[in-house]
C-alpha cells in the first residue's frame, strides 16, 4: 500500500533526484523565479519553504543545515540575507506556482516558481463586543 507516501521519483536515483531538486532551489534563490516542470515546481517549492523556515532561526547551525542541503555558498548567502529578509512576518508560503500550459514537444505542465513578494497585509483587530449587554423587550 501507498499510503501518505507523497516523494515523486522523476525516473531517477534517490542521489540524482536530491540533487535535482537542490539545484532547482539553488537556482531559484539566485534568479527569484525559474521555469520549470509543474511536478518538478511541487517538490522544490517544498525544499525551498522548509529552508526558508530554516533560515529564519539566523544561527550558525541553520547556515551548516542550508549549506548541506544546497551545496552552494553564493545560494545560502543570497538566503540568509535577501530572501529571508523579504520574507519577514510570513508565517509560510513563501512561494507561488504559476501554471503556464503544457510544453508544446512533449505535453509536459509547464510552471513557473517565483518567491512571494508582496508585504504581508497585517489583520486589524475587530472592535471589540460592547460590554452591556442587548436589552430586551
Amino acid at each position: 500500500m501507498r499510503h501518505k507516501r507523497n516523494n515523486v521519483k522523476f525516473g531517477r536515483s534517490k542521489s540524482h533526484r536530491e540533487a535535482l531538486v537542490s539545484m532547482l532551489v539553488v537556482g531559484l534563490i539566485k534568479a527569484k523565479s525559474i521555469r520549470t516542470s509543474a511536478r518538478k515546481a511541487k517538490v522544490a517549492r517544498q525544499l525551498a519553504e522548509k529552508l526558508v523556515t530554516v533560515a529564519r532561526k539566523g544561527d550558525i547551525n541553520a547556515r551548516r543545515r542550508a549549506s548541506a542541503v544546497l551545496g552552494d555558498e553564493a545560494a545560502v548567502k543570497e538566503l540568509f540575507s535577501a530572501i529571508v529578509p523579504m520574507q519577514e512576518g510570513r508565517h509560510g508560503g513563501y512561494t507561488r506556482i504559476v501554471k503556464l500550459g503544457q510544453r508544446a514537444h512533449d505535453g509536459t505542465e509547464m510552471a513557473v516558481l517565483s518567491w512571494v513578494n508582496e508585504p504581508v497585509a497585517k489583520k486589524e483587530a475587530e472592535a471589540p463586543a460592547s460590554a452591556e449587554p442587548a436589552e430586551a423587550k
